[in-house]
């Protein structure tokens, strides 16, 4: 297969009051959810929807995910997610993700590892047609 391009996205959110704990800061589960949406919204800048895995009997699974905090965000905050298709190998992905305040500064980042399977749940190669689109190489 040919070698992957590079490809990173960037999804703008507002942090909604319903995302903050008691203390008004950002939960921290509420950044695997920003990472899902920059992933789902990666797939829609590529001309992509996870429905169309879905539909050709492919499922894109999580098997890991790991965040690291660097600063709090608040709400009504402005931020970017940066989502990066680190690696696709077969049947492997791995996303990487940057969450960036206004000015741009790291306020967290993480990784999210993804296993391709098929209808009968077991894993199962990318087509080729999935494999180019994602890779940059349409």
């Amino acid at each position: 297969m040919p070698e992957m391009n590079t490809i990173t996205t960037e999804t703008e959110l507002t942090v909604r009051y319903a995302e903050t704990d008691a203390q008004g800061i950002v939960h921290h589960a509420n950044y695997l959810v920003w990472f899902e949406e920059g992933r789902s919204d990666f797939l829609r800048q590529l001309g992509l929807n996870y429905t169309d895995f879905e539909k050709a009997g492919f499922y894109i699974v999580v098997a890991e995910a790991t965040s690291r905090y660097k600063a709090p965000c608040f709400y009504e905050e402005k931020l970017t997610i940066e989502t990066t298709l680190s690696n696709l190998r077969g049947k492997m992905l791995k996303f990487s993700y940057r969450v960036l305040d206004s000015e741009r500064n790291i306020r967290a980042e993480g990784e999210t590892v993804h296993v391709v399977i098929g209808r009968d749940r077991r894993p199962v190669k990318l087509p080729d047609n999935f494999y180019e689109a994602l890779s940059g190489n349409d």
